[in-house]
């Protein structure tokens, strides 16, 4: 049964499920955007919220609607996509952001959700309901995005370094005080630009297959952008206390020029990404970022095994919400 058959209601109560998501998405990514400027002391925790989540919103004005569209359209058949395909993908997704969160693992909310849209289309109708060419574009990113973060943090803190050799200790961090209040917006910028957008392609997907939008369309109903780009920034007001923790402590100590470093890479990736339609982690790029600025300093710097538990979470991100998101739409089918 399509869910043009269910009703408004059915479909509503998806969108909400779907914005609560989004709104968990800015919870739990919080971190990325804000962990650096904090354990720098360059902002306390409840201004680097509000100024992440004021970024957050503001990225509808600047960036295009490429990444929704990848979502809506490049990841799995539109045509298989019904209400029960829908709460699987939103249940396996929020289900695994929510144990990340809980044992502060920085994961990543985007490969949550595209694996949980694959576990709940292949438990539906088996492998050809994936689009190999949107899926493929993704997978390589989990590599590429936190080794392009790597890259640039770990070049921006030697040419900041070689630029600011002569200078004393006290002078280079009252510069980069400042600098960072920069590079935190940029990358929150970046992150709202490209995770706002993942939710709005699965809104989007849903509305198409109801019957509200049209497949033809170019973007997403304007309601659906707008309330995509708010819940994720009320989500990011909130903050993720536990994750901020461990990406700001726990990987590498940082100081304003290593923050300032780490968060620049970051957004740059992003912008990168978020340009060519390339739905990428920011738990992933900022990660590489920060580890990037450490070993920079020296390897020893790193905590590595921290960083390994980490990547540990990445691998397991897209089978285990692909397999809690077929789990529910099983159940979704006897009870929805």
């Amino acid at each position: 049964m399509q869910i043009s058959q269910i009703g408004f209601y059915v479909v509503a109560s998806l969108v909400v499920l779907a914005l609560l998501f989004d709104f968990m998405n800015g919870f739990h990514d919080a971190a990325n955007a804000i962990a650096t400027v904090v354990s720098t002391g360059v902002l306390k925790p409840h201004q680097a919220v509000a100024m992440a989540a004021f970024f957050n919103v503001i990225a509808v004005v600047v960036f295009p609607l490429t990444v929704a569209t990848t979502i809506g359209k490049g990841t799995i058949d539109p045509s298989v996509v019904d209400h029960y395909v829908i709460f699987g993908a939103l249940v396996g997704a929020t289900f695994w952001n929510f144990i990340t969160w809980y044992f502060g693992i920085p994961s990543s909310s985007s490969h949550a959700l595209i694996g949980g849209m694959v576990g709940a289309a292949v438990a539906k109708s088996g492998m050809s309901s994936l689009v190999a060419a949107g899926l493929i574009k993704t997978i390589v990113f989990i590599v590429v995005s936190p080794l392009l973060g790597f890259v640039l943090g770990s070049l921006m803190m030697l040419i900041v370094s070689w630029l600011f050799v002569k200078s004393t200790p006290r002078k280079v961090d009252k510069w980069f005080r400042r600098l960072q209040l920069l590079s935190a917006s940029m990358f929150s910028l970046g992150h709202g630009g490209n995770d706002a957008q993942k939710t709005m392609g699965i809104i989007w997907m849903l509305l198409i297959s109801a019957g509200y939008s049209s497949a033809a369309d170019k973007a997403p109903p304007i309601w659906v952008v707008l309330s995509c780009y708010a819940a994720i920034g009320f989500g990011t007001l909130f903050g993720g206390w536990r994750i901020v923790k461990t990406m700001g402590q726990k990987i590498t100590k940082l100081k304003p020029v290593g923050g300032f470093c780490a968060e620049t890479g970051g957004a740059a990736t992003l912008f990168f990404a978020t340009a060519f339609g390339i739905p990428v982690s920011t738990t992933h790029t900022v990660t590489g970022a920060i580890v990037g600025v450490g070993s920079a300093q020296k390897m020893s710097a790193v905590r590595w095994g921290v960083a390994s538990n980490i990547i540990w979470a990445w691998i397991f991100t897209i089978p285990a919400s692909a397999f809690v998101a077929a789990i529910a739409w099983w159940i979704g089918r006897h009870i929805l």
